[in-house]
């Protein structure tokens, strides 16, 4: 994890992940084994991010967000006995790079949130989010889209005067 930043590292859960360089994470973040975080990415505070998700570069993921990583939850098996870390469908989950993620977003399993996307604060992602589409509500629904990454917009050219 070169040239990872984690502020106040004794209050951040981090097991087998990789994580690329330049990637600040704030402190109460739990991320899980397996997960694969890119460069340049800015993870809040109390964001879980639990084994199966991939988020690309240049992502933004806001505080308290909640990624899903399993349909069907049960603390026990059929018989009543607890179920134990493979006893349950782990379905995936992608960020493609750019993509920002509000605070307290809960995002479902089985997803992918397309390049440069937003999800609105508060917004419970069901189903995929395509490229350069700002989504908001529960169920997150499409408000509009975005001609150009987010920060590019009305950047002057060297020598440009207005």
């Amino acid at each position: 994890m070169k040239r990872v930043k984690i502020y106040h590292p004794e209050l951040v859960s981090i097991t087998g992940a990789h994580i690329g360089a330049g990637t600040k994470i704030h402190p109460f973040v739990v991320i899980q084994p397996g997960v694969r975080i890119g460069k340049n990415c800015k993870i809040e505070p109390f964001a879980f991010i639990p084994e199966g998700i991939t988020i690309e570069d240049e992502v933004f993921i806001g505080p308290h967000v909640c990624f899903i990583n399993d349909k069907y939850p049960r603390a026990t098996s059929p018989d009543g006995s607890l179920k134990k870390s493979g006893d349950w469908k782990n379905l995936p989950t992608r960020v493609k790079k750019g993509a920002s993620i509000g605070s307290n977003a809960t995002l479902l399993c089985g997803i992918t949130i397309g390049e440069y996307a937003m999800v609105g604060a508060g917004s419970v992602v069901t189903r995929d989010v395509p490229g350069y589409t700002v989504v908001v509500g529960n169920p997150a629904r499409a408000i509009k889209t975005i001609d150009e990454p987010m920060g590019k917009r009305n950047r002057r050219k060297k020598g440009n005067s207005r």
